[in-house]
């Protein structure tokens, strides 16, 4: 209905049915070897490397000539390129290669350097040769929809003008890659559709980001306190198997936030009050995890929300008509809990503007509900947030500023009648050329 959440909703889908399909295990295991075999000690470069490689052509300045180097070497890392993207990768003149671009020095306007890259949806395998990190004039490397694997390379510190980075849906793997959180001047980050694993670092959270995209992946950790720091306004998490509590930090990016997709989880606990002072943001999608207690008062503060989920959770009590009224509202999921109460304005189709889903809850006269015997089991255990672990102490004023998947399995409609509306009190292979995949835009928005 609201562009803003299909076009997250594309972002998160589009690709997963052709992620990591275009190469064994046994390939992508063979590059990442390959990769670790061409690394030196650290990862890194050495600092006369560049004067290692043999070039007898002439170029206008050093500039194009480590660039020149830096894309031989990566061309001499790829092991298939079935439509030929880096076939004229060959001569001095690098801006004219397929998916460079080059642009005038930022300190020296004199210069022609290479000031981007981008091969997304060029289905090369292949892996990244420190190398790259000679590449010191680029404020964009996208190269999504491919099948690169192994990790990324230390040397992509050296690259302290890059701006965005996407190497969504490929094969990386390993723990988060912790050299990003060491390039200055990195905006937007895409790491989605890969196999990164393990903790979330807390700095990850003081980057001066504007875009983070970690869906898709491995993740196993707890979101940090720090989340609050950040001056992000779109986060996507989803489809991780991320845990604990959302930090009651999230409030401090009231005047940021804009976007934030935490589905497919684990996450537990109750829902923070301070969600409710997100006054700017548009979507809010929190389904699919194992969140439970009440829904605050305080989420009458969404004035801006127009996409809101919180399907697929344990979440109990009254659906407001605070909550089903906000003004910009125009999709609000909430099936699949247990809630046993909701105003007349949350009952769909109460309003013509808004798509409203209370399926499989455990509410009196409303059709597709759980059963009795299901909505037991939990209504008459109510999570008291106030107590539990996490989550659930009493909202503190609101900031005047904010400081610098396990899916439920699906419930079966009623066979007996629910409990009553209560008042209010969630070898080396060989590698054969694949055929091209669903598009994943790779544009930041």
């Amino acid at each position: 209905m609201k562009a803003a959440y299909f076009l997250v909703f594309f972002f998160l889908f589009s690709s997963f049915s052709s992620f990591s399909s275009a190469l064994t295990d046994a390939e992508a295991s063979f590059i990442a070897r390959r990769q670790l075999l061409h690394f030196h000690a650290g990862h890194d470069l050495r600092g006369d490397h560049e004067y290692e490689v043999e070039v007898n052509l002439k170029f206008p300045h050093s500039r194009l000539r480590r660039a020149y180097v830096a894309l031989q070497a990566w061309k001499k890392a790829i092991y298939s390129d079935p439509i030929k993207t880096t076939e004229n990768w060959v001569g001095a003149n690098v801006c004219a290669y397929t998916g460079v671009f080059c642009a005038p020095a930022l300190d020296d306007p004199q210069l022609e350097v290479v000031a981007g890259i981008d091969i997304n949806h060029a289905d090369i395998a292949g892996y990244l040769p420190v190398e790259l990190g000679m590449l010191s004039d680029i404020a964009v490397f996208h190269i999504n929809t491919n099948r690169f694997c192994g990790i990324i390379p230390k040397s992509f510190a050296r690259l302290t003008l890059l701006h965005e980075l996407d190497v969504s849906n490929n094969r990386f793997v390993g723990s988060f890659p912790e050299v990003v959180l060491q390039i200055p001047n990195l905006k937007y980050l895409d790491l989605r559709f890969n196999d990164f694993e393990g903790k979330l670092p807390p700095e990850l959270f003081n980057k001066e980001l504007d875009a983070l995209f970690l869906n898709n992946n491995r993740f196993t950790s707890t979101i940090p306190d720090t989340l609050g720091n950040s001056p992000i306004s779109v986060l996507v998490v989803a489809n991780n198997h991320l845990e604990g509590c959302i930090p009651n930090s999230i409030g401090k990016m009231v005047n940021n936030l804009n976007e934030a997709i935490f589905s497919h989880n684990k996450f537990a606990g109750c829902l923070p009050p301070e969600i409710g002072y997100l006054s700017n943001v548009t979507v809010f999608d929190v389904s699919s995890n194992t969140l439970s207690g009440l829904l605050s008062k305080t989420f009458k503060g969404l004035e801006k929300v127009e996409e809101l989920n919180i399907a697929h959770n344990m979440l109990t009590g009254f659906v407001p008509k605070s909550l089903c009224k906000l003004p910009s509202l125009g999709n609000f999921t909430f099936s699949y809990n247990y809630f046993n109460g909701e105003d007349q304005e949350c009952v769909p189709p109460s309003r013509k503007d808004t798509l409203f889903d209370d399926t499989s809850n455990c509410l009196p006269n409303r059709p597709k509900q759980k059963s009795a015997k299901q909505c037991q089991v939990v209504v008459n255990k109510p999570v008291d947030c106030g107590r539990a672990k996490c989550g659930g102490r009493p909202a503190p004023s609101k900031p005047s500023s904010p400081a610098p998947k396990e899916e439920p399995p699906k419930q079966q409609p009623p066979k007996e009648e629910p409990p009553k509306q209560q008042p209010p009190q969630e070898e080396t292979p060989t590698l054969e050329p694949q055929p091209p995949k669903p598009e994943l835009s790779p544009e930041p928005w």
